[in-house]
């Protein structure tokens, strides 16, 4: 609590430019009531009311105690409590009181003094209440009889200035001066001869009155025994006695003894000592032995509270003759009160941006010793980055020498040692606890250079592929780090929306599925910034890799397979084994083992006659083509890529077995008379099924009706073709290809309602279409041989592939 109260003593000593040359003195009487206005110090050191607050104004003294407070709404100086001068300075001429007004942002200080004006607020007060005196008769006038003074604590006018008698007397007269090193002294006066047979005692009031408005007094009853034949007082051998002793002195030691003489003999000349006690002081630490006059010590002394002691001893004969001295203690100071170390004002925590030369601290070093012992040094311990600075008077400031740095070292423990010049010295510790406070001045550090994250295409939404990571050296607000994509440079746009960076855990998503044929990969720039102000930041590259899925099936290229009706390859009769009939091309979309493709032979209306390659898609004859073999071969090829689970299409091809190609005719409107027959069917067997629902009485007689149908559309049917060639069968031989693009005819013989050689439309889409050149020739019919196709052949999970009922319709007549 005293470090916080005394915060404001840093900002008045930074530096001496900062200071008043000069103090502000004020004056205030004593025992003013608390609240009393002593001055307008706002006013006077030129500062208005408002600043006082706005800059944090405060008093404090060097004994810490409060006498006066600011009042920081009018700026006024006034009292904090009852003021007693006496109790504050004691008999001192002048009774000033400093202290400083200090002021921060930016840091001022003013030194104050107010001086405590002495009122008239104590009476002189006497010893003893009664004095008496034995005075020999045969006293000569103007012998004088020495009293102890009253005492007045007041100073300057208001203390003593006269003394009186009452009632005034013929014999006594009272004499009031000063002697020795400005002391006061009282004495009786005889001014008339006593008579001991005419007047036995004397008794009157001695009054003592001081100069205060109006004056005060105080009174002592002096009562005088007539003593016969006595007439010689004791004399000491000095007036003065001055003595030194240590304050560390034990108990009984002796200071000195005083000598008094009575040249009278007998009981007369008999001399007692003892104390005269004064007013306001106890010899309560010092004994006097009453016959040798020896002053000892009762109990230690304490050069702090007290550096002298003054004494009064009075020496008295037998006769009651008496004589007083005056014995000065000195107090010898010994090194026994270590260094205080008092700190007014402490910064911590303190910034670690601080520049070097800030004041950490500001505390003032005092010695309640004199001389040697009270002179003080001042040492910081094995410090680097922090030193002392002497400030004002007996003020240090410990400031920064360097920077710092609080991911370095966040707390410094900074040892201050005090030591006087004694003998053996005494020194006092202060341990400063300086925590440096942070600042934003480290960014964010990923705890890579760059990520590489992996997704797998057709991925679900909001997908976590991976995080990104960053710490910050820094703490609280400065070390807390948030992500968020940022474009790679400011002109750019947005980064990509399927994209997103959890702001508190780094954790990236992709937010929508993605296709590996459209982004194979992409690069988006992450960046950490910490809740710093200003923030900071760093960025890292993050490249999200799409993992390829077999999500592709292959597209079949050549043979086209959205020709209506399917164009047929030409095989000449003589051709051998190895033929090439013709080439399926196709490709997948995906890539690495999911695009490696493989072509088999499904179906066929002869498997033994031809041979698919496996990797090149090649169709060529197994075996020489013989007689038996049918005209007209039809071939499904079944293409399947690599993938897990593979993915698969289908080629339909057909091959014409002819021996002589200029007999090849195909018409084109039979084709369309077979396309108009399927439909036909269709319509009917729906038009049936519709009548059968809403008719169930005649459903007998439909059934009759559908089976007499079938039984018609069982006839046997010819597939004659006729085509025209327009190239020679040479080329077509000699290259082993057929280059050359064919236009092919079917028609169907007389009374086919229907037939059951079917194309199949593709799954996958075709190339376009080419335009074919048409030749003229003969139209022969030639029949085709039956060879149903079953639907055991066919994969039931490839996607790729026709169903078991399409290829049933897949036979010949």
């Amino acid at each position: 609590m005293a470090i916080a109260r005394q915060v404001l003593c840093l900002s008045a000593f930074l530096s001496l430019p900062h200071a008043r040359a000069e103090p502000m003195r004020y004056s205030v009487a004593e025992e003013a009531e608390s609240g009393s206005v002593v001055a307008n110090v706002a006013e006077d050191a030129g500062l208005a009311p408002a600043q006082l607050s706005a800059r944090r104004a405060r008093l404090a003294s060097e004994d810490g105690r409060q006498h006066f407070r600011l009042d920081r709404g009018t700026g006024r100086l006034v009292v904090a409590e009852r003021l007693d001068r006496e109790e504050l300075c004691g008999q001192a001429g002048t009774c000033t009181l400093p202290f400083e007004l200090l002021l921060a942002n930016p840091l001022q200080f003013f030194r104050v003094e107010v001086a405590v004006e002495d009122i008239n607020d104590h009476s002189p007060v006497f010893p003893e209440e009664r004095v008496t005196f034995t005075i020999l008769e045969t006293s000569n006038p103007g012998s004088r009889f020495p009293l102890e003074g009253a005492r007045d604590l007041d100073v300057g006018s208001n203390s003593i200035q006269a003394y009186s008698i009452a009632p005034e007397n013929e014999y006594f007269t009272v004499s009031f001066g000063s002697r020795i090193k400005g002391k006061k002294y009282v004495e009786l006066v005889l001014e008339k001869a006593l008579d001991r047979e005419e007047q036995a005692e004397v008794a009157f009031s001695l009054i003592a009155t001081d100069g205060g408005s109006p004056p005060r007094s105080g009174t002592t009853q002096i009562h005088i025994v007539v003593l016969d034949v006595n007439d010689n007082a004791p004399i000491f051998t000095q007036e003065l006695y001055i003595g030194q002793v240590l304050e560390n002195a034990p108990e009984g030691s002796v200071v000195l003894s005083v000598v008094a003489s009575d040249r009278d003999v007998g009981a007369n000349g008999d001399i007692a000592y003892q104390f005269s006690q004064a007013v306001g002081q106890s010899p309560s630490a010092f004994a006097i032995d009453p016959t040798s006059g020896e002053i000892k010590l009762t109990k230690p002394l304490d050069f702090e509270a007290a550096e002298n002691h003054e004494l009064s001893v009075r020496a008295t004969d037998g006769g009651g003759l008496s004589a007083i001295c005056k014995v000065l203690v000195e107090v010898v100071d010994v090194n026994d009160n270590a260094p205080e170390l008092v700190v007014s004002s402490f910064s911590s925590p303190l910034p670690e941006n601080a520049l070097p030369g800030t004041v950490v601290a500001l505390f003032t070093v005092r010695d309640r010793d004199a001389g040697a012992n009270g002179k003080i040094s001042c040492a910081l311990e094995d410090q680097l980055l922090f030193s002392l600075r002497p400030a004002y008077k007996n003020y240090y400031e410990l400031v920064t020498v360097s920077a710092l740095d609080r991911e370095e070292t966040a707390r410094y423990v900074l040892t201050v040692t005090a030591a006087d010049a004694g003998s053996p010295p005494l020194t006092t510790t202060q341990t400063f606890t300086v925590d440096v406070s942070d600042v934003n001045d480290n960014a964010p550090v990923f705890n890579q250079t760059s990520y590489t994250m992996y997704v797998r295409e057709n991925n679900v939404p909001t997908a976590l592929v991976g995080a990104v990571s960053a710490s910050d050296a820094d703490v609280g607000p400065n070390a807390k780090v948030t992500y968020f994509l940022a474009p790679a440079h400011s002109a750019e746009r947005p980064p990509c929306s399927c994209l997103s960076v959890n702001s508190e855990n780094g954790h990236v998503f992709v937010l929508r599925p993605l296709d590996y044929e459209q982004v194979r990969q992409m690069e988006v720039l992450v960046s950490a910034s910490d809740a710093g102000s200003p923030p900071l930041r760093a960025n890292v590259t993050v490249r999200l890799v799409v993992v390829d899925e077999n999500d592709n099936a292959p597209l079949v290229l050549h043979p086209a397979q959205d020709s209506s009706p399917p164009s047929s390859e030409l095989v000449p009769m003589s051709a051998e084994a190895g033929y090439l009939v013709t080439k399926v091309v196709a490709v997948d979309a995906d890539s690495g083992q999911n695009s490696w493709l493989s072509y088999h032979l499904l179906r066929a209306t002869d498997p033994g006659l031809f041979a698919v390659g496996a990797q090149s898609g090649e169709v060529r004859l197994r075996r020489p083509v013989t007689e038996r073999d049918a005209v007209k071969q039809k071939l499904v090829v079944l293409v399947r890529d690599n993938g897990r689970p593979p993915l698969s299409a289908t080629a339909a091809l057909s091959a014409l077995l002819l021996n002589d190609f200029s007999d090849v005719r195909l018409r084109h409107s039979s084709l369309a008379t077979e396309d108009e027959g399927g439909s036909l069917t269709t319509y009917l067997i729906i038009s049936l099924v519709f009548v059968s629902l809403l008719f169930l009485a005649s459903t007998a007689a439909f059934i009759a009706h559908k089976v007499c149908k079938r039984k018609e559309l069982k006839g046997g049917h010819v597939l004659y073709g006729t085509g025209n060639l327009q190239s020679s069968l040479a080329d077509a031989a000699t290259a082993g290809t057929l280059p050359h693009a064919y236009c092919y005819e079917i028609s169907l013989t007389t009374g086919s309602g229907n037939s059951e050689f079917k194309f199949l439309k593709p799954i996958l889409p075709s190339l376009p279409p080419q335009h074919c050149a048409t030749g003229g020739g003969t139209d022969d019919e030639q029949d085709f041989p039956r060879g149903p196709i079953t639907a055991e052949d066919v994969a039931p999970d490839n996607p790729g592939t026709p169903s078991a009922e399409q290829f049933n319709s897949l036979s010949f007549n």
